[in-house]
């Protein structure tokens, strides 16, 4: 794993003269967790590998050197004066979603010479459901697991209704698609948690049961997920999305939107 001053510094085939494109920052919120830093940073890296056109860097919410001011401020000095933030969230949490507003309303005023457009989150795209079954099938086969009767699909967990509901939904589509029964857990803020869905299933009689991760990338939450799910009984925990073809694709879809958004419309000749 990169040392964290070698992860929050731009790419140096990055740090140069703008090459017309605005530059694409990846916002994720949990910036302390050093597995959540490496993995987002490589997430990029997979972004920019994609289009080595584009500028590209990696932001968390708060301050020090991989904070999203401290980001802005380099791009600005490498002459880049439109930038995209794609903030890297799998739902709109209403509490995410204003902690990522005002940390650019902030960034914004200080540097006002900078246009800077924030889209919307990446959400659960369809081709996620593809992440998350290749995620289970490493699991199951490290832990070669043969037989499956039930699911459980966790995520972060909100006091936001309704990316609780979101997450939910999530759930029962995946389960539907295998032909399983599966339930929504949550790593904080709102039952039940991974371990209580695990033991629900038992309770009706299921004893082979999976964990899938509607997570970006690994951190405290996700660990913590891994070990109640492990410890109420789960045959296998999968790995969170992390950094996939597919998510970046996801990335590259938001910011090509972002960055249209940022062309100035011109007034119709009369």
């Amino acid at each position: 794993m990169a040392a964290l001053t070698d992860i929050t510094t731009l790419h140096p085939s990055r740090d140069r003269a703008p090459s017309g494109a605005p530059a694409l920052v990846s916002f994720a919120i949990d910036g302390g967790d050093p597995r959540t830093v490496a993995t987002v940073q490589a997430l990029t890296d997979l972004v920019a590998t994609t289009r080595p056109d584009l500028p590209t860097a990696t932001a968390f919410l708060g301050g020090g050197e991989n904070g999203l001011d401290a980001v802005i401020a380099r791009l600005a000095r490498a002459g880049h004066d439109e930038i995209v933030v794609v903030p890297l969230l799998l739902s709109e949490a209403e509490l995410a979603a204003a902690d990522v507003a005002l940390a650019i309303e902030a960034v914004q005023r200080k540097h006002s010479s900078v246009r800077i457009q924030v889209t919307r989150v990446l959400g659960m795209e369809s081709t996620f459901f593809r992440v998350l079954d290749e995620r289970l099938r490493e699991a199951l086969a490290q832990h070669r697991v043969r037989e499956l009767d039930a699911l459980v699909l966790a995520g972060p967990g909100s006091t936001d209704p309704l990316a609780n509901a979101f997450i939910a939904r999530v759930a029962r589509a995946w389960g539907k698609h295998h032909h399983l029964p599966t339930i929504a857990a949550f790593a904080t803020a709102a039952p039940p948690a991974a371990g209580e869905a695990v033991r629900a299933h038992r309770a009706d009689g299921r004893r082979h049961i999976a964990v899938g991760m509607a997570f970006i990338a690994p951190g405290v939450q996700s660990a913590r997920v891994r070990e109640l799910a492990i410890e109420a009984g789960a045959v296998a925990v999968a790995e969170p999305l992390g950094v996939h073809d597919e998510v970046a694709h996801a990335v590259l879809a938001r910011y090509a939107v972002g960055a249209v958004e940022l062309v100035p419309l011109e007034p119709l000749a009369v």
